[in-house]
Protein backbone atom coordinates (compact mmCIF):
# COMPACT_ATOMS: atom_id res chain seq x y z
CA UNK A 1 0.00 0.00 0.00
CA UNK A 2 2.86 2.17 1.03
CA UNK A 3 4.30 2.12 -3.03
CA UNK A 4 0.77 3.15 -4.37
CA UNK A 5 1.24 6.51 -2.00
CA UNK A 6 4.75 7.21 -3.14
CA UNK A 7 4.00 6.88 -6.68
CA UNK A 8 1.48 9.61 -6.45
CA UNK A 9 3.72 11.54 -4.42
CA UNK A 10 6.52 11.01 -7.19
CA UNK A 11 3.58 12.11 -9.87
CA UNK A 12 2.92 15.11 -8.38
CA UNK A 13 6.52 16.49 -7.84
CA UNK A 14 7.00 15.97 -11.60
CA UNK A 15 3.64 17.78 -12.29
CA UNK A 16 3.98 20.68 -10.22
CA UNK A 17 7.53 20.92 -11.52
CA UNK A 18 6.27 21.36 -15.28
CA UNK A 19 3.86 23.78 -13.99
CA UNK A 20 6.28 25.98 -11.81
CA UNK A 21 8.20 26.11 -15.09
CA UNK A 22 5.20 27.12 -17.36
CA UNK A 23 5.71 31.04 -16.53
CA UNK A 24 9.54 31.06 -17.36
CA UNK A 25 8.88 30.25 -21.19
CA UNK A 26 6.26 32.64 -22.06
CA UNK A 27 8.49 35.33 -20.56
CA UNK A 28 10.10 36.50 -23.54
CA UNK A 29 7.25 36.00 -26.23
CA UNK A 30 5.68 38.61 -28.33
CA UNK A 31 2.04 39.46 -27.98
CA UNK A 32 -0.68 38.69 -30.87
CA UNK A 33 -2.86 41.88 -29.47
CA UNK A 34 -2.55 44.71 -27.26
CA UNK A 35 -5.48 44.80 -25.15
CA UNK A 36 -6.63 48.18 -23.42
CA UNK A 37 -7.50 47.14 -19.55
CA UNK A 38 -8.36 48.91 -16.77
CA UNK A 39 -5.33 48.15 -14.72
CA UNK A 40 -4.97 49.25 -10.82
CA UNK A 41 -2.08 47.54 -9.41
CA UNK A 42 -2.49 48.38 -5.84
CA UNK A 43 -6.20 47.90 -5.79
CA UNK A 44 -5.69 44.10 -7.89
CA UNK A 45 -3.15 43.22 -5.21
CA UNK A 46 -4.93 43.62 -2.17
CA UNK A 47 -8.07 41.57 -4.02
CA UNK A 48 -5.40 38.48 -4.80
CA UNK A 49 -4.27 38.23 -1.46
CA UNK A 50 -7.47 37.85 -0.15
CA UNK A 51 -8.21 35.74 -2.90
CA UNK A 52 -4.99 33.52 -1.21
CA UNK A 53 -6.67 33.30 2.14
CA UNK A 54 -10.22 32.83 0.91
CA UNK A 55 -9.39 30.36 -1.67
CA UNK A 56 -7.03 28.54 1.26
CA UNK A 57 -9.95 28.44 3.61
CA UNK A 58 -12.68 27.25 1.71
CA UNK A 59 -10.34 24.60 0.42
CA UNK A 60 -9.56 23.18 3.45
CA UNK A 61 -12.70 23.15 4.93
CA UNK A 62 -14.56 21.36 1.86
CA UNK A 63 -11.44 18.64 1.57
CA UNK A 64 -11.95 18.48 5.51
CA UNK A 65 -15.96 17.65 5.95
CA UNK A 66 -16.33 14.65 4.36
CA UNK A 67 -13.29 13.28 6.15
CA UNK A 68 -13.86 14.21 9.67
CA UNK A 69 -17.57 13.29 8.41
CA UNK A 70 -16.44 9.81 8.05
CA UNK A 71 -16.04 9.76 11.91
CA UNK A 72 -19.40 10.24 12.44
CA UNK A 73 -21.84 7.32 11.90
CA UNK A 74 -24.43 8.93 9.83
CA UNK A 75 -22.20 9.60 7.17
CA UNK A 76 -20.22 6.57 6.63
CA UNK A 77 -19.71 4.76 3.44
CA UNK A 78 -22.04 1.72 4.51
CA UNK A 79 -25.11 4.39 4.74
CA UNK A 80 -27.27 5.43 2.18
CA UNK A 81 -26.64 9.60 2.86
CA UNK A 82 -23.03 8.45 2.31
CA UNK A 83 -24.56 7.53 -1.86
CA UNK A 84 -26.23 11.06 -1.44
CA UNK A 85 -22.99 12.84 -0.60
CA UNK A 86 -20.88 11.03 -3.20
CA UNK A 87 -23.30 11.49 -6.42
CA UNK A 88 -23.16 15.08 -5.26
CA UNK A 89 -19.72 15.21 -5.38
CA UNK A 90 -19.40 13.48 -9.05
CA UNK A 91 -21.57 16.60 -9.69
CA UNK A 92 -19.01 18.56 -8.50
CA UNK A 93 -16.12 17.45 -10.68
CA UNK A 94 -18.36 16.61 -13.52
CA UNK A 95 -19.55 20.09 -14.30
CA UNK A 96 -15.90 21.42 -13.61
CA UNK A 97 -14.46 19.42 -16.27
CA UNK A 98 -17.44 20.17 -18.66
CA UNK A 99 -18.37 22.99 -17.82
CA UNK A 100 -15.53 24.79 -16.14
CA UNK A 101 -11.91 23.52 -18.16
CA UNK A 102 -13.02 22.12 -21.66
CA UNK A 103 -14.35 25.47 -22.35
CA UNK A 104 -11.21 27.41 -21.46
CA UNK A 105 -9.15 24.20 -23.17
CA UNK A 106 -11.21 25.21 -26.57
CA UNK A 107 -10.54 28.90 -25.75
CA UNK A 108 -7.02 28.64 -25.59
CA UNK A 109 -6.16 26.35 -28.35
CA UNK A 110 -8.60 27.97 -30.95
CA UNK A 111 -7.14 31.77 -30.22
CA UNK A 112 -6.48 33.73 -33.20
CA UNK A 113 -2.90 34.21 -31.37
CA UNK A 114 -1.82 31.13 -32.70
CA UNK A 115 -0.78 29.82 -36.16
CA UNK A 116 -3.37 28.13 -38.61
CA UNK A 117 -1.56 24.86 -39.03
CA UNK A 118 -1.64 23.00 -37.21
CA UNK A 119 -3.69 24.52 -34.41
CA UNK A 120 -6.53 25.88 -36.66
CA UNK A 121 -6.38 22.82 -38.59
CA UNK A 122 -7.05 20.04 -36.28
CA UNK A 123 -9.70 19.90 -32.93
CA UNK A 124 -6.74 19.48 -30.26
CA UNK A 125 -8.93 20.23 -27.49
CA UNK A 126 -10.96 17.22 -27.75
CA UNK A 127 -8.31 14.61 -28.80
CA UNK A 128 -6.03 15.55 -25.95
CA UNK A 129 -8.97 15.10 -23.69
CA UNK A 130 -10.10 11.85 -25.55
CA UNK A 131 -6.54 10.61 -24.76
CA UNK A 132 -6.22 11.76 -21.66
CA UNK A 133 -9.70 9.71 -20.48
CA UNK A 134 -8.07 6.58 -22.50
CA UNK A 135 -4.76 7.13 -20.74
CA UNK A 136 -6.52 7.18 -17.15
CA UNK A 137 -8.53 4.23 -18.07
CA UNK A 138 -4.75 2.75 -18.91
CA UNK A 139 -3.75 3.84 -15.48
CA UNK A 140 -6.77 2.86 -13.69
CA UNK A 141 -6.52 -0.96 -15.19
CA UNK A 142 -2.78 -1.85 -15.13
CA UNK A 143 -2.20 0.31 -11.58
CA UNK A 144 -5.65 -2.13 -10.06
CA UNK A 145 -3.94 -5.33 -11.96
CA UNK A 146 -0.29 -4.91 -10.53
CA UNK A 147 -1.24 -4.33 -6.97
CA UNK A 148 -3.96 -7.01 -6.90
CA UNK A 149 -1.26 -9.49 -8.55
CA UNK A 150 1.25 -8.48 -5.92
CA UNK A 151 -1.32 -9.31 -3.25
CA UNK A 152 -2.46 -12.58 -4.41
CA UNK A 153 1.06 -13.73 -4.64
CA UNK A 154 1.69 -12.62 -1.38
CA UNK A 155 -1.86 -14.20 0.03
CA UNK A 156 -1.13 -17.34 -1.95
CA UNK A 157 2.47 -17.83 0.23
CA UNK A 158 1.02 -17.11 3.10
CA UNK A 159 -1.65 -19.47 2.25
CA UNK A 160 1.00 -22.80 1.98
CA UNK A 161 2.88 -22.10 4.87
CA UNK A 162 -0.31 -21.97 6.68
CA UNK A 163 -1.10 -25.25 4.79
CA UNK A 164 2.13 -26.95 5.45
CA UNK A 165 1.73 -26.34 9.27
CA UNK A 166 -1.54 -27.84 9.49
CA UNK A 167 -0.21 -31.12 7.72
CA UNK A 168 2.73 -31.21 10.00
CA UNK A 169 0.87 -30.64 12.86
CA UNK A 170 -1.35 -33.47 11.85
CA UNK A 171 -4.16 -34.93 13.62
CA UNK A 172 -5.82 -38.17 13.36
CA UNK A 173 -9.07 -39.43 11.66
CA UNK A 174 -11.59 -38.41 14.33
CA UNK A 175 -11.10 -34.58 13.63
CA UNK A 176 -10.80 -34.18 9.87
CA UNK A 177 -14.84 -32.97 9.50
CA UNK A 178 -13.64 -30.38 11.86
CA UNK A 179 -10.40 -29.55 10.01
CA UNK A 180 -12.64 -29.57 6.63
CA UNK A 181 -14.95 -27.33 8.18
CA UNK A 182 -12.42 -24.67 9.31
CA UNK A 183 -10.77 -24.78 6.48
CA UNK A 184 -13.71 -24.09 4.25
CA UNK A 185 -14.44 -21.38 6.66
CA UNK A 186 -11.27 -19.85 5.83
CA UNK A 187 -11.45 -19.84 2.70
CA UNK A 188 -14.22 -17.86 2.84
CA UNK A 189 -13.05 -15.47 4.94
CA UNK A 190 -10.13 -14.97 2.79
CA UNK A 191 -11.90 -14.26 -0.49
CA UNK A 192 -14.36 -11.47 1.12
CA UNK A 193 -10.89 -9.82 2.43
CA UNK A 194 -9.72 -9.91 -1.17
CA UNK A 195 -12.74 -8.50 -2.14
CA UNK A 196 -12.58 -5.77 0.52
CA UNK A 197 -8.66 -4.95 -0.25
CA UNK A 198 -9.39 -5.13 -4.23
CA UNK A 199 -11.96 -2.21 -3.37
CA UNK A 200 -9.79 -0.46 -1.48
CA UNK A 201 -7.11 -0.61 -4.02
CA UNK A 202 -9.36 0.95 -6.50
CA UNK A 203 -10.40 3.52 -4.23
CA UNK A 204 -6.67 4.73 -3.37
CA UNK A 205 -6.06 4.99 -7.35
CA UNK A 206 -9.16 6.61 -7.80
CA UNK A 207 -8.73 9.51 -5.27
CA UNK A 208 -4.67 10.07 -6.58
CA UNK A 209 -5.52 10.21 -9.89
CA UNK A 210 -8.60 12.03 -9.36
CA UNK A 211 -6.26 14.66 -7.44
CA UNK A 212 -3.93 14.74 -10.67
CA UNK A 213 -6.18 16.33 -12.27
CA UNK A 214 -7.83 18.50 -9.71
CA UNK A 215 -3.84 20.15 -9.38
CA UNK A 216 -3.12 20.77 -12.70
CA UNK A 217 -6.08 22.14 -13.14
CA UNK A 218 -5.66 24.44 -9.79
CA UNK A 219 -2.46 25.62 -10.76
CA UNK A 220 -3.16 26.90 -14.25
CA UNK A 221 -6.21 29.09 -12.61
CA UNK A 222 -4.43 30.12 -9.85
CA UNK A 223 -1.43 31.39 -12.35
CA UNK A 224 -3.94 33.09 -14.35
CA UNK A 225 -5.71 35.22 -11.44
CA UNK A 226 -2.35 36.22 -10.23
CA UNK A 227 -1.19 37.19 -13.17
CA UNK A 228 -4.46 39.35 -14.02
CA UNK A 229 -3.62 43.56 -12.93
CA UNK A 230 -7.20 44.05 -13.30
CA UNK A 231 -9.42 44.72 -10.20
CA UNK A 232 -12.72 44.33 -12.48
CA UNK A 233 -11.71 40.87 -12.83
CA UNK A 234 -10.01 39.39 -9.89
CA UNK A 235 -12.85 40.81 -7.78
CA UNK A 236 -15.68 38.49 -9.14
CA UNK A 237 -13.42 35.82 -9.13
CA UNK A 238 -12.21 35.49 -5.28
CA UNK A 239 -15.53 34.88 -4.61
CA UNK A 240 -16.50 32.43 -7.23
CA UNK A 241 -13.14 30.01 -7.01
CA UNK A 242 -13.81 29.90 -2.87
CA UNK A 243 -17.08 28.14 -3.80
CA UNK A 244 -15.01 26.38 -6.92
CA UNK A 245 -12.64 25.15 -4.66
CA UNK A 246 -14.72 24.26 -1.79
CA UNK A 247 -16.97 22.10 -3.79
CA UNK A 248 -14.05 20.75 -5.46
CA UNK A 249 -12.68 20.31 -2.03
CA UNK A 250 -16.16 17.94 -0.70
CA UNK A 251 -15.82 15.60 -4.08
CA UNK A 252 -11.74 14.97 -3.43
CA UNK A 253 -12.43 14.66 0.22
CA UNK A 254 -15.41 11.86 0.00
CA UNK A 255 -12.42 9.88 -2.06
CA UNK A 256 -9.99 10.03 0.07
CA UNK A 257 -12.38 9.00 2.94
CA UNK A 258 -13.33 5.71 1.02
CA UNK A 259 -9.51 5.16 0.30
CA UNK A 260 -9.08 4.76 3.38
CA UNK A 261 -5.20 6.21 3.40
CA UNK A 262 -3.25 6.24 6.58
CA UNK A 263 -3.14 9.87 8.57
CA UNK A 264 0.16 11.19 7.56
CA UNK A 265 -1.43 10.41 3.36
CA UNK A 266 -4.69 12.17 4.18
CA UNK A 267 -3.04 15.29 5.72
CA UNK A 268 -0.49 15.69 2.46
CA UNK A 269 -3.08 14.91 -0.03
CA UNK A 270 -5.74 17.60 1.67
CA UNK A 271 -2.55 20.15 2.30
CA UNK A 272 -1.32 19.18 -1.55
CA UNK A 273 -5.20 20.29 -2.73
CA UNK A 274 -5.11 23.24 -0.31
CA UNK A 275 -2.25 24.59 -1.36
CA UNK A 276 -1.67 24.34 -4.73
CA UNK A 277 -4.11 27.41 -6.12
CA UNK A 278 -3.10 29.85 -3.68
CA UNK A 279 0.17 28.54 -4.61
CA UNK A 280 -0.55 29.33 -7.99
CA UNK A 281 -1.79 33.15 -7.01
CA UNK A 282 1.63 33.53 -5.30
CA UNK A 283 3.33 32.36 -8.59
CA UNK A 284 1.07 34.98 -10.92
CA UNK A 285 1.83 37.51 -8.69
CA UNK A 286 5.42 37.43 -8.68
CA UNK A 287 5.83 37.36 -12.18
CA UNK A 288 2.53 39.38 -13.27
CA UNK A 289 5.17 42.46 -14.61
CA UNK A 290 6.28 39.84 -17.48
CA UNK A 291 3.94 37.21 -17.90
CA UNK A 292 1.50 37.43 -20.81
CA UNK A 293 -1.40 34.99 -21.24
CA UNK A 294 -1.80 35.47 -24.69
CA UNK A 295 1.67 34.32 -25.88
CA UNK A 296 1.69 31.26 -28.06
CA UNK A 297 3.25 29.35 -26.29
CA UNK A 298 1.30 30.44 -23.22
CA UNK A 299 -2.13 29.31 -24.96
CA UNK A 300 -0.39 26.01 -25.42
CA UNK A 301 0.83 24.71 -22.48
CA UNK A 302 -2.89 25.89 -20.85
CA UNK A 303 -4.68 24.54 -23.62
CA UNK A 304 -3.36 21.44 -23.78
CA UNK A 305 -3.06 21.10 -19.75
CA UNK A 306 -6.30 22.12 -19.18
CA UNK A 307 -7.62 19.53 -22.07
CA UNK A 308 -5.89 16.94 -20.27
CA UNK A 309 -7.36 17.81 -16.81
CA UNK A 310 -10.83 17.97 -17.89
CA UNK A 311 -10.34 14.24 -19.47
CA UNK A 312 -9.14 12.95 -16.39
CA UNK A 313 -12.22 14.66 -14.14
CA UNK A 314 -14.23 13.60 -16.83
CA UNK A 315 -13.37 10.13 -16.57
CA UNK A 316 -13.13 10.15 -13.22
CA UNK A 317 -17.04 11.26 -12.66
CA UNK A 318 -18.53 8.98 -15.18
CA UNK A 319 -16.62 5.65 -14.65
CA UNK A 320 -15.52 5.43 -11.36
CA UNK A 321 -17.91 7.96 -9.44
CA UNK A 322 -21.39 7.55 -11.36
CA UNK A 323 -21.08 4.14 -13.06
CA UNK A 324 -20.10 2.54 -9.89
CA UNK A 325 -22.68 3.65 -7.30
CA UNK A 326 -25.81 3.70 -10.00
CA UNK A 327 -24.76 -0.17 -11.05
CA UNK A 328 -24.79 -0.93 -7.29
CA UNK A 329 -27.99 -3.33 -6.44
CA UNK A 330 -28.24 -1.62 -3.05
CA UNK A 331 -28.96 1.60 -5.12
CA UNK A 332 -30.73 -0.01 -7.87
CA UNK A 333 -33.40 -1.66 -5.13
CA UNK A 334 -34.07 1.12 -3.27
CA UNK A 335 -36.57 3.69 -5.45
CA UNK A 336 -36.60 6.38 -2.93
CA UNK A 337 -32.54 5.67 -2.54
CA UNK A 338 -32.50 5.96 -6.40
CA UNK A 339 -34.25 9.54 -6.71
CA UNK A 340 -32.43 11.21 -4.11
CA UNK A 341 -29.19 9.71 -5.60
CA UNK A 342 -30.16 11.76 -8.83
CA UNK A 343 -31.07 15.17 -7.02
CA UNK A 344 -28.19 15.15 -5.39
CA UNK A 345 -25.98 14.71 -8.70
CA UNK A 346 -28.46 17.42 -10.47
CA UNK A 347 -27.65 19.67 -7.56
CA UNK A 348 -23.65 19.48 -7.46
CA UNK A 349 -23.52 19.70 -11.48
CA UNK A 350 -26.28 22.90 -10.87
CA UNK A 351 -23.97 24.18 -8.24
CA UNK A 352 -20.87 24.07 -10.10
CA UNK A 353 -22.25 25.19 -13.59
CA UNK A 354 -23.80 28.37 -12.08
CA UNK A 355 -20.36 29.41 -11.03
CA UNK A 356 -19.59 29.36 -14.47
CA UNK A 357 -20.86 33.01 -14.90
CA UNK A 358 -18.01 34.12 -13.01
CA UNK A 359 -15.33 31.91 -13.23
Amino acid sequence: MADIQVSSYKIFQIFLLILLLHPITVFSECTCEIEVVKQNKGEALKYKLGAIAAILVAGAVGVSLPLLGSRIPTLRPENDIFFMIKAFAAGVILATGFIHILPNAFKSLTSPCLDESPWGNFPFTGFIAMMSAIGTLMVDAFAAGYYKSQHLSKHKHVSQDKEQGREHAGHVDAHVHTHTTHGHAHGSASQSQQLVLSELIHQRIISQVLELGIVVHSMVIGISLGATENPDIVRPLLAALSFHQFFEGMGLGGCISQAQFKSVGVAIMATSFSLTTPLGIGIGIGISSVYNDNTPTALIVEGVLNSASAGILIYMALVDLLAADFMNPKLQTNIRLLLGVNVSLLLGTACMSALAKWA
